[in-house]
């Protein structure tokens, strides 16, 4: 029998005494002068930093939490079990960050997964047989066998498709690693700003050399529906969900809407030291990326802080950025300051609203943050057994390293969930995919136990028009368990404590607008010239001096480090400038 059940209310005071990943400051004091202050210890502020101090600008990051990471953190909410709290898997990291912060010198370890995704079916095995169910790796003929299972067509096709993807994906890569091209010195009347401008028409020349007579396929998938691709690929309902699973996670849409293709591009254009499109668990979890990041920052000499709320970016009356006021008071000037929060939180909170004018507070008004995830963190005392792939003795299969999709047999499923969501209501048969990395990793939980992450979707902001209550974020989690318990029988009586974050609770906790782990939606109108907003796409904002350097800028969401890179990379031109 399972430990008594810790829910949200029993572990609060909990969480402020025991986390895993709470850091220490570094070992100078704050000072009161700096080349640059980062505002948000997440990963892209981090990686900001260490670029900036590498470029020569003596530079301080302030952590509003009492642990570094943002949404890439690890926190032990019950006593032993160390969870990804927010952020959960690893694949989008830019490699030359890797290898330009010396990353695995600081400590960071990746699990990598074999095989990477698995969905069982809720059906009734023929002949005493379990229910069917289809596993995906990077093991060619494994991939055939299990998808001829249900389309001998689909089997033949499916490494054709996945190269076909990789294709269009590859293009992309230009672009991620560059700030988006600059329009205002391209149509100067200024020839020096012009030819200045003129090389971050590059990427786009790159881009467009990669994909060739591809472009007209490129097209179309950033613009269709992902389930129009899918069916012109495939018959299998089983294997289009599942591929149609990552052109939804962390969007509020369905496969049968545009804006669903570009998101499967942007989840598998990652790699994992050199294999493309793999994924897998940092070691203690995702604030263990985040650490690593911090302490290749302090080895080129950035000051980092946690606990420092603050309050205001401090702007003269010549409406340059002079610096920073924490909360409490104090103040930190500087030559420039980079926001690693969203760019709500940086514009609407952080900013002084007279710098601004009412056309663009309108502007960051209308950006769109609609989030449909709930994050349920599990401390399980034994691993799942799941009717579909069962395993003796509770030692865990090739299947528990995977993404395990559940609900996920087919998209109609996924477009009920979903509608269902944009009516005000949490999904009742929620789309979940459950990831199981105590099985890789055995710092995370104690012997015998495991951390299961749910990441689930459909659920709205609000629920019919008014804020969630705890009967209202127990009751989900309940109906979340109960479709758990069919395909793994047992799962309930296994849970030691579960930790339910809706998107009110992302909000508040890790400063996500809205609940949206992307830092704004990553549809078409809010990507790369128009990312937050077509005026402020350069990671420069209107006021001289701070700049965003978050997932609410180019290129995007995910735990990738290419927007502090970028950010970092303009802030030294433009100081280098003046």
């Amino acid at each position: 029998m399972a430990a008594a059940v810790w829910t949200n209310q029993g572990w609060r005071a909990l969480t402020v005494l025991r986390t895993m990943t709470r850091s220490t400051s570094s070992h100078t004091g704050l000072k009161s002068q700096y080349d640059a202050v980062v505002i948000g210890g997440g990963h892209n502020g981090l990686v900001a930093a260490a670029y900036l101090q590498k470029g020569g600008l003596k530079t301080a990051v302030l952590e509003r939490r009492h642990v570094l990471g943002g949404a890439a953190v690890t926190e032990e909410i019950f006593p032993g079990f160390h969870f990804s709290r927010c952020s959960y898997l690893l694949s989008l990291l830019r490699p030359h960050i890797y290898a330009d912060l010396e990353l695995k010198k600081h400590g960071l370890k990746v699990y990598k997964r074999e095989p990477n995704s698995f969905t069982p079916m809720l059906e009734e095995g023929v002949r005493g047989s379990p229910p069917r169910s289809l596993t995906l790796g990077s093991d060619e003929s494994m991939n055939q066998v299990e998808i001829g299972k249900f389309s001998q067509k689909d089997a033949k096709v499916y490494e054709d498709f996945l190269a076909h993807l990789e294709k269009l994906a590859e293009a992309l890569i230009p672009l991620l690693d560059a700030p988006p091209v600059d329009v205002p010195g391209i149509t100067s009347r200024s020839l020096r700003k012009k030819m200045a401008a003129a090389k971050t028409l590059m990427p786009i020349v790159r881009c467009g050399q990669t994909l060739g007579r591809n472009i007209p396929d490129f097209y179309e998938i950033v613009t269709a529906p992902i389930a129009k691709i899918l069916n012109q690929w495939f018959d299998s309902d089983l294997l289009k969900a599942t591929l149609a699973t990552d052109s939804v996670v962390g969007f509020m849409n369905s496969p049968k809407n545009p804006g669903s293709g570009y998101m499967l591009l942007h989840h598998v254009m990652g790699e994992m030291e050199e294999e493309k499109g793999a994924w897998g668990y940092v070691e203690g979890g995702m604030g263990g990326l985040s650490q690593a990041v911090a302490q290749s920052a302090r080895s080129h000499g950035v000051d980092i802080f946690t606990e420092k709320d603050v309050g205001q970016v401090l702007v003269g009356s010549d409406g340059i950025t002079q610096g920073v006021v924490l909360k409490d008071g104090t103040e930190i000037h500087s030559k420039v300051v980079l926001s690693n929060a969203t760019p709500y939180v940086t514009f609407k909170n952080l900013t002084p609203q007279g710098v601004l004018s009412p056309e663009f507070i309108k502007a960051v008004d209308q950006i769109d943050y609609t989030s449909p995830v709930t994050k349920i963190n599990v401390a399980l005392d034994k691993l799942p057994n799941f009717l579909a792939a069962p395993t003796v003795d509770g030692k865990p299969g090739p299947h528990h390293q995977c993404s395990i999709h559940l609900n996920c047999e087919s998209m109609e499923l996924l477009e009920l969930a979903y509608k269902e969501a944009m009516n005000g209501r949490p999904s009742r048969r929620p789309m979940m995919e459950m990831t199981i990395p105590s099985v890789l990793d055995p710092t995370l939980a104690p012997p015998g136990c495991h951390v299961v992450s749910l990441y689930t979707q459909f659920t709205p902001y609000y629920i019919e028009g008014r804020e969630w209550t705890d009967k209202d974020r127990e009751a989900y989690a309940d109906n979340v368990f109960d479709w758990v318990e069919q395909y793994a029988p047992g799962f309930k009586q296994s849970v030691v404590g579960r930790d339910i974050l809706t998107p009110p609770d992302l909000e508040r906790i890790f400063g996500l607008t809205g609940g949206n782990v992307f830092h704004g939606s990553m549809t078409l109108d809010q990507l790369y010239l128009a990312r937050p907003l077509p005026c402020v796409s350069d990671y420069r904002s209107p006021v001289k001096g701070l700049y965003l350097c978050g997932s609410g800028s180019h290129p995007g969401g995910g735990v990738m480090g290419a927007p502090g890179w970028n950010a970092a990379l303009t802030v030294m031109a433009d100081l280098k400038r003046q």
